[in-house]
């Protein structure tokens, strides 16, 4: 069979055949649909990510919709190097596959669930939001920012912040149910300011950017906050602004802060699992924003570095090779905002 396959960390992978899966007890073959390439799955080509892991070749790919040999749409999640769904076939756990709702696209399905699952576990299990909560969304014009706005709404919040650096993709996420937003431009003053006129008692933050933002972003908060005994849920889901950032221990005493991160390790996997469930059960009623470019596995080595438009995603699908049609992802703009 066919897959993509990284021979050395950071550089795109090549199209090139590979041995036929071998399932291990418990372990059944499917059939690959469609594979997101989300910066998780970068992360872990790169050898970057934080749960580590750097075995070479490798085919890459975190997460996917695939067939079973009942014919089956199955959803599945959690694979990681050197074994990922960029494949024609892959080897999951029995445990591991999870029904698609019926009449649901593959393609769609493999863009939306990475981001969304980030905004879902995020809410549902680390900041724990209730009906009425109001919630700030820091990085809220990528793709999993746009999906942690519709799901913060879908799942009660009685308001939402969103924050990032472009101005008209926050125009566009307003839609989704932003009813405040605060563009991150000007002086680190006025990005305080901002934050503090729009979101200085808010219950929850979804935090994708940490770095220099998140700075600005509590400061800001903590400075406007009117009752600041009252708690402050900030949940740390990604980096895209940098892995570091300045936090005053004076911060977690003058008011009632209290960290959290959102990632691979932050909850137990049987509970991962029935989260991703509880969201592909809420799929066919969401709409979260974003849009998804299929391109075909055999153009993986020329898609991996392409740009892509703000608030698409580029999703692996079978076949392809000489004469494969590039419009929709060869032109497709810049990288998405955050």
């Amino acid at each position: 069979m066919y897959a993509a396959v990284v021979h050395a960390l950071g550089q795109p992978p090549r199209y090139e055949s590979v041995p036929e899966p071998v399932p291990a007890a418990g372990e059944v073959v499917v059939e690959v649909l469609a594979a997101a390439l989300s910066p998780l799955v970068r992360s872990f080509a790169s050898g970057g990510h934080y749960t580590g892991g750097s075995a070479l070749p490798l085919v890459p790919g975190f997460d996917g919709v695939g067939r079973t040999a009942d014919g089956d749409v199955v959803y599945v999640s959690g694979l990681e190097p050197p074994h990922g769904t960029m494949a024609e076939r892959v080897a999951v756990p029995v445990a591991a596959l999870m029904p698609v709702p019926a009449g649901l696209d593959p393609v769609a399905v493999a863009a939306v669930m990475n981001p969304a699952s980030s905004a879902w576990i995020a809410l549902r299990e680390r900041a724990v939001v209730r009906a009425g909560a109001s919630v700030l969304v820091l990085g809220a014009t990528g793709n999993a920012g746009r999906a942690a706005v519709r799901l913060a709404v879908d799942q009660g919040a009685s308001s939402v912040v969103a924050a990032g650096r472009d101005a008209d993709a926050l125009a566009a996420v307003a839609g989704l149910g932003a009813g405040r937003t605060v563009v991150l431009a000007g002086s680190d003053e006025e990005v305080a300011a901002a934050f503090g006129a729009a979101a200085a008692d808010v219950d929850i933050v979804l935090d994708y950017l940490w770095g220099r933002p998140a700075e600005l972003a509590l400061d800001g908060i903590l400075r406007h906050r009117a009752d600041l005994a009252r708690p402050l849920r900030w949940v740390q889901v990604g980096s895209a602004a940098g892995p570091d950032m300045t936090l005053p221990s004076a911060w977690l005493r003058k008011a009632d802060v209290r960290l959290y991160g959102s990632g691979l390790g932050s909850i137990p996997g049987v509970r991962r699992a029935a989260a991703l469930r509880e969201l592909l059960a809420r799929l066919p009623v969401l709409e979260t924003g974003g849009a998804a470019v299929a391109v075909p596995l055999a153009e993986v080595g020329a898609a991996w570095s392409a740009p892509v438009r703000s608030g698409a995603r580029l999703v692996f699908v079978p076949g392809g090779g000489a004469g494969a049609d590039r419009s929709g992802w060869e032109a497709a703009g810049e990288r998405e905002p955050v």
